[in-house]
């Protein structure tokens, strides 16, 4: 029989999984399996890309036994995966030189700065969309080349291969056979012109980067390979790579221009639709290519926070306030109230708008009967303010944003989603599926050739399924919030000066 499911994998930044689609795109298998997080030093973020890899094939094998299906069963895979995270291995083995830079690293924040300070940045935004911020690849790959023992001079013999996590799965499902990744991952690495779609020479040169390290530039949908037999028991087309968060924007069908989504989940990360054109953002927010599809790239205009379900993960795991995240909805129910506490969450800096990676993690307005309940609402609320900052900056750029579909494990928390279209005063939507990221992926892997993403009736309309949140807040209490989230920033920002 002609195989009838598609093999979606989700690599995160804290878990691995993999899920098992039929043909209508319904759920049948998951599995997940998290790995260790490595932080050696203050502001640095590694994972280990053996442990990445063997909690990715781990997670296909057990979601294949689940469905008790066999690889013959899958007519394709889609890979969808955390972006910027940069890992550095040998051709001749498929052995990583060092850890995986993790996105959220800022080691080389002084290195971009200092480009900054020599004029590249006007520069480096206007062929890629991006920021000089150790946020993307291409000065975690400059670090790597630069502190490694001999990676430099084996990266000039052609001896390595560079990749983000969708060229290192890649890799090792071919079997080292494939070395690409699409041009979502690509628009990501500081390296790409997302004009010409091609990597960008002038900017190898501005961070010293030996072109033979990095991988081909595909279609997001398309022929990446072949998985090797040996792995899943059948020889399983690769068809379809894309980011996490534009894997979002395609589950969410943001197919029109001014569609916008935000993904809730270590970050959160808002990415609204702009068609054929790479608006370039005038208030610190970044231009990336939302998919492309038959040789036509479509862009998107995005918001990055660093810190959203990973505050709740920091207050479960490092001050043990409560064993299940899901118990932070019930703490600040029990409030009764909105916290009188501002929370800046900026463990690893402050993404956009502000850019500050020396920012650090703040609290204001403690006293001595805070306890723990004000203190989960407020971490709560600095979710749903970071997300007003985003939304904020994107109607300053002329964008009008009528309503947010939102996605990713935190849109289970009613208290945050319900405060959400109160701080952002728009209709906030949360479909049925919570899983739009890997469905993002499995509907890519799963179009025929040649086909492209359309808007129609099912994409525009409400659906019956889903959650619509609509604000209900007295404006004095939303002032009131934003005005202290507002001084709270500034407060955060004034002391992470340096001399």
């Amino acid at each position: 029989m002609k195989p009838q499911f598609t093999l979606a994998i989700d690599q995160g930044t804290t878990s691995s999984r993999a899920v098992i689609f039929d043909q209508g795109l319904s759920q049948v298998a998951v599995a997940q399996q998290e790995f260790s997080q490595y932080f050696p030093r203050d502001g640095w973020v590694e994972h280990c890309p053996v442990e990445i890899w063997q909690s990715t094939l781990n997670t296909c094998k057990e979601a294949l036994a689940q469905a008790q299906l066999t690889g013959k069963d899958i007519a394709a895979i889609g890979i969808t995966n955390q972006r910027e995270t940069t890992v550095l291995w040998h051709r001749s083995t498929g052995q990583p030189l060092h850890n995986a830079i993790v996105w959220q690293d800022r080691r080389t924040h002084e290195q971009c700065k200092a480009l900054k300070t020599q004029g590249h940045e006007a520069r480096v935004q206007a062929k890629t969309g991006l920021i000089l911020d150790p946020y993307f690849s291409a000065t975690k790959l400059q670090w790597l080349l630069d502190n490694i023992p001999d990676a430099r001079m084996l990266a000039e013999k052609g001896e390595l291969a560079f990749g983000t996590i969708d060229s290192w799965l890649l890799w090792n499902l071919t079997a080292g056979q494939a070395h690409k990744t699409d041009a979502t991952n690509a628009s990501r690495t500081l390296l790409f012109n997302i004009h010409n779609q091609a990597w960008d020479n002038d900017l190898l040169d501005l961070f010293n980067i030996p072109s033979s390290l990095l991988p081909d530039v595909v279609d997001s949908s398309g022929d990446f390979g072949d998985a090797d037999p040996n792995l899943l028991g059948a020889k399983i087309p690769i068809r379809a790579m894309i980011g996490d968060q534009q894997a979002a924007l395609v589950g969410q069908r943001c197919f029109a221009i001014g569609d916008a989504k935000c993904t809730y989940g270590t970050g959160a990360f808002l990415m609204i639709n702009t068609g054929d054109q790479a608006v370039q953002s005038q208030h610190r927010l970044l231009t990336t290519v939302a998919y492309r599809l038959n040789n036509k790239t479509t862009y998107a205009i995005e918001g990055s926070i660093f810190i959203a379900g990973a505050v709740i993960q920091w207050l479960r795991d490092g001050l043990a306030f409560f064993s299940h995240a899901q118990e932070s909805q019930r703490l600040a129910q029990a409030l009764n109230a909105l916290s009188p506490i501002s929370f800046v969450p900026a463990f690893t800096g402050l993404g956009a708008p502000y850019w500050n990676p020396d920012a650090r993690g703040a609290m204001f307005g403690l006293t001595r009967d805070t306890g723990i309940k004000e203190m989960t609402a407020a971490a709560l609320q600095s979710v749903a303010l970071q997300t007003f900052d985003l939304i904020s900056a994107i109607e300053k750029d002329g964008i009008a944003l009528h309503k947010l579909k939102v996605d990713g494990g935190m849109t289970k928390n009613t208290w945050l989603m319900q405060l959400l279209a109160d701080i952002i005063d728009k209709d906030v939507h949360v479909p049925q599926q919570g899983e739009l990221t890997v469905l993002g992926a499995a509907l890519l892997a799963s179009l025929p050739k040649k086909s492209s993403l359309t808007v129609n009736s099912e994409t525009t309309t409400e659906a019956d399924d889903e959650l619509v949140y609509r604000p209900t807040i007295k404006e004095t209490h939303r002032t009131k919030l934003l005005n202290d989230w507002k001084k709270a920033i500034r407060a955060t920002q004034v002391f992470s000066q340096t001399e």
